[in-house]
């Protein structure tokens, strides 16, 4: 229970203290999971749901407050992109402001889909979620029993 009232910072290592490590570990410190206002993958872009099907594959994005001309799709060599681009602004002239801030939004995620047919892609906004249906490429027979003379 002696740790729990001594700072601990796994990344220590005081047999091979160069005297440099001590600033890295002042930054990881600072920014460690307490900081307030930490950034993270999952907090920065929208989220996904993949489903592999036999014939299809099947994503589903969470994009809520987004109108479909704000979203754009593509898929080149396997890799599906998702794209959302959202730029607020009001126009008023009648009013006197202080402070005035802009909202501008822009977030991609890429999937790659290994065999991905480029035809027949479906996608439906419903809701604020973007379903997208991409459905897999008839791979030729590959395997071949060979007669032995």
């Amino acid at each position: 229970m002696m740790t729990a009232l001594i700072p601990f910072n796994r990344k220590r290592n005081d047999l091979m203290n160069t005297g440099f490590n001590d600033f890295q570990n002042m930054l990881d410190d600072f920014f460690a999971d307490g900081w307030p206002m930490r950034r993270s993958l999952a907090g920065d872009t929208f989220k996904i749901d993949l489903q592999d099907n036999e014939k299809e594959y099947i994503v589903e994005a969470e994009l809520p407050g987004f109108q479909k001309n704000e979203i754009s799709l593509s898929l080149e060599e396997g890799r599906l992109q998702i794209a959302v681009k959202k730029e607020e602004t009001k126009e008023e002239t009648d009013k006197n402001y202080v402070h005035r801030e802009r909202k501008y939004t822009a977030m991609t995620r890429n999937v790659f889909l290994a065999d991905a047919a480029s035809d027949d892609i479906k996608a439906k906004l419903t809701d604020g979620v973007l379903t997208i249906t991409v459905p897999k490429q008839v791979k030729p027979e590959l395997t071949r029993q060979i007669e032995i003379e």
